[in-house]
């Protein structure tokens, strides 16, 4: 399902810091609350069962490859929210990564109270049936890649293709059949992810 763009009053998004943000979405749980860099929200339901399962699977493969690097940095599931530097609040639609080195940069408050002000560098997104493949195409460049993110993949679950999103690389990598693993090289030296657990 698509999520839905809400407009709010300039005076109301005003008096919202980081950490009324941050509260305002942790009370409106399960939703999936993001802000766009002029202000709207986009409101995301739950995922479906199917889209859920496969997202623990990703987010499995991505955290045993952690529990071999943990000095390299810290994942974080579809539930953590970025503050960018352009001034949005976005989510990855499965999973992230960040360096040890940009975590150790956030204040304890940054880290517990409120939205960290930081861009991973890397991410992972998906689609499905419901999900327009342009809008998440676009939040791939204009969001993770325009904030600083070096690597990205995009996973379209129903035609098994794969777009691998570099930092500097003006088009994807485009991939299609599941029948392979992405490597995460240099961001993530020796991930590999298995498209066929996918299946």
């Amino acid at each position: 399902m698509e999520p839905l763009l809400l407009t709010w009053p300039a005076s109301v998004r005003a008096r919202f810091t980081a950490e009324a943000f941050a509260t305002f979405c942790h009370e409106n749980q399960p939703l999936r609350i993001e802000r766009t860099p002029d202000g709207k929200l986009l409101v995301a339901p739950p995922y479906y069962s199917d889209l859920s399962r496969r997202g623990a699977q990703l987010l499995g493969l991505l955290g045993a490859w952690w529990l071999e690097n943990r000095a390299r940095g810290e994942v974080f599931d579809a539930s953590a929210g970025f503050t960018l530097p352009d001034t949005s609040v976005r989510s990855p639609g499965v999973a992230a990564w960040l360096s040890r080195e940009k975590w150790a940069a956030l204040t304890a408050k940054q880290r517990e109270r409120e939205l960290a002000p930081v861009c991973p560098e890397f991410v992972i997104e998906w689609r499905a049936k419901s999900m327009a493949l342009p809008a998440l195409q676009r939040k791939m460049t204009d969001t993770w890649l325009a904030n600083g993110t070096q690597l990205a993949f995009l996973l379209d679950v129903e035609a098994e293709t794969a777009y691998v999103y570099r930092a500097g690389q003006s088009e994807p990598e485009v991939l299609v059949g599941f029948d392979r693993e992405l490597s995460g090289e240099p961001v993530l030296p020796g991930f590999q992810l298995d498209l066929r657990l996918l299946r």
